[in-house]
């Protein structure tokens, strides 16, 4: 093999692996200055966790409302849940 085959061998087995190991890192920086924003907020609770899973839901449920032209069957089916749970979401979030 060539050293020009060698180089698109290299660039296609690149291109093939997920590129879900970026976004993840990604996440997990912008996911650091949130939780530095919440934690430097002095509003005196610890819930740093359940805020953060509160906020991540909200956006993914406006995101597959978006999506779905606000057809709760379609957004469900989108996020993987029952459409009822969705709903349930839905309230509890006041979305």
């Amino acid at each position: 093999m060539g050293k020009q085959e060698r180089i698109r061998a290299i660039m296609d087995e690149k291109m093939n692996e997920s590129s879900f190991p970026l976004i993840e890192e990604v996440f997990e920086k912008r996911l650091d200055e949130v939780v530095t924003v919440l934690g430097c907020g002095g509003n005196g609770r610890d819930g740093v966790y359940d805020e953060v899973l509160s906020m991540v839901e909200k956006a993914l449920i406006k995101i597959a409302m978006r999506r779905s032209n606000n057809v709760k069957t379609a957004a469900a089916d989108f996020l993987g849940i029952n459409r009822n749970t969705l709903h349930g979401k839905i309230k509890k979030l006041k979305i």
